[in-house]
């Protein structure tokens, strides 16, 4: 699992949240009943080449028809990771989260180059906001 996923699973099971189940999909294996299932999600990829993951992308192509307007405002997190950039990852995301009309959580953790502390700390608060923001629904 990497570094960074691995942060946000430790902070959405940290202390407070134990009702809360974290069930990682990795994204080539997300069905649209996991999407269903889930009371909320943290995105989580590499851009590449400017982009989301094709991983990512394919997973929103195969779920996005089966889930829209049934996940309608549950809450989601982002963590992108980039050698040299970002942007073009989020935008891509955001413009398919906002037809899904999710909700934004928190700041999306935004990392270029090598993963660091800060980076890591990041994703540890991500994790629980978001866990927690499940328990408001």
């Amino acid at each position: 699992m990497p570094v960074l996923v691995a942060a946000v699973c430790e902070g959405a099971s940290s202390d407070g949240l134990d009702e809360v189940v974290v069930h990682p999909v990795a994204a080539l294996e997300l069905t649209s009943a996991d999407v269903l299932a889930a009371a909320g999600y943290i995105l989580a990829t590499p851009a590449n080449l400017g982009y989301m993951s094709g991983a990512l992308k394919h997973a929103f192509d195969t779920t996005y028809s089966d889930v829209l307007g049934l996940t309608r405002g549950r809450p989601f997190g982002v963590v992108i990771h980039g050698e040299s950039d970002t942007a073009g990852a989020l935008v891509g995301i955001e413009k398919v989260t906002t037809g899904l009309q999710w909700r934004l959580v928190a700041a999306p953790v935004e990392s270029i180059g090598v993963v660091g502390d800060l980076e890591i700390a990041a994703c540890v608060e991500l994790g629980a906001v978001v866990a927690a923001s499940t328990l408001d629904l």
